[in-house]
């Protein structure tokens, strides 16, 4: 029998479906919310083959009565919210749904569970682009916040409103502040998998380019698995309590690309653009966390580092494509996704 029920917000996501994964093996029953498509994206539960071991409830963040009828239905013990509208490029295209979503969806779950059960334990998704610019060293809990685009300014909202929740109502509410994180599931929106992606195909012969935006941008960048962990472990603690987690170092995206590209012996210089296109109105040009909270409070750390997260991620990317190749059809989101160079976005006027 199940020890615990968990409802997880976002589950289809790259972090909804490792955490999902985390917590059937822990012996957790395991729910979770679901937006209804046109065209289901399921694929990460299936690839992790989970499918069948969670209950999907559909549900709409700006829906408040569909997600008081998911905690209803799951009578969770915990509820990690991981939904929101997470594509920073977005935010600046659909601000005000930005804020809709990843902003007030927040309270919409903090006061389902302040109706109905306020002894839930609460975990929040924080992101690390809180911080904003203006930063040039590792930063902790106790860092100001400066959010440079509409996703950031809507995560903090969500952040101060848990706090809130848990200074006002006594919940056991926690902000997980974590760092840019990835793997072979993160979606091709995101730069690493963008690029993780196209040099597979460029190394078999399906592109010849690749088009980016700011090379010069540092991020700090961690194993999405590895990172899931850290948020079981915050509501495992006798205190709420919000904690930065990240790998204390920071690489350039042109360091990612000359690395990803270098993986399979190929000159990046070759086969990668700068785009204008891909250029935020605002950029964030440094993030690098320090978890030496997390570390002592939580005995968590990170252990896969930036050079094998990026080979793990060409790897699994050129496996998926060759495999592709031969006729093999399984879970995956590449070949439905569009090519980028018909898709008009807001950039900067250069």
């Amino acid at each position: 029998m199940p020890t615990k029920n968990a409802l997880i917000t976002g589950i289809t996501g790259q972090d909804g479906a490792y955490l999902a994964k985390f917590l059937l093996e822990k012996g957790y029953a395991v729910y979770g919310t679901y937006r209804r498509l046109s065209t289901p994206n399921f694929w990460r539960l299936q690839y992790l083959n989970i499918f069948e071991q969670v209950v999907l409830i559909p549900a709409d963040l700006v829906d408040a009565g569909s997600m008081v009828e998911a905690v209803k239905i799951s009578e969770p013990d915990e509820i990690y919210h991981l939904a929101a509208q997470s594509f920073v490029g977005a935010s600046f295209e659909q601000p005000i749904g930005t804020g809709e979503i990843t902003g007030l969806g927040v309270t919409r779950i903090l006061e389902a569970i302040r109706q109905i059960n306020p002894a839930i334990k609460f975990y929040q998704a924080s992101t690390s682009e809180l911080y904003g610019n203006g930063h040039s060293s590792s930063l902790t809990e106790n860092s100001p916040f400066q959010p440079s685009s509409p996703y950031a300014a809507a995560k903090l909202y969500g952040y101060w409103l848990t706090k809130m929740y848990r200074e006002s109502y006594k919940f056991f509410a926690c902000n997980g502040i974590l760092f840019n994180h990835e793997s072979p599931l993160r979606g091709l929106e995101f730069v690493t998998r963008k690029i993780s992606n196209a040099v597979a195909k460029i190394s078999l012969g399906l592109e010849k380019e690749l088009h980016l935006g700011n090379l010069e941008a540092k991020r700090d960048w961690g194993y999405a698995p590895e990172y899931v962990e850290s948020m079981w472990r915050m509501l495992k603690e006798k205190e709420p309590d919000d904690y930065v987690i990240a790998t204390n170092e920071a690489h350039k995206v042109g360091e990612f690309v000359e690395k990803a590209f270098d993986s399979l012996g190929l000159d990046w210089q070759e086969y990668v653009e700068v785009d204008k296109r891909f250029f935020r109105p605002q950029d964030v040009n440094f993030l690098q966390g320090d978890y030496s909270k997390a570390k002592r409070k939580l005995a968590w750390r990170p252990r896969v580092k930036f050079d094998k997260l990026v080979e793990r991620m060409v790897k699994e990317d050129l496996e998926r494509w060759a495999r592709w190749q031969k006729g093999e059809r399984f879970p995956w989101d590449a070949p439905n996704y569009p090519n980028e160079s018909n898709i008009l976005t807001r950039t900067l006027k250069v």
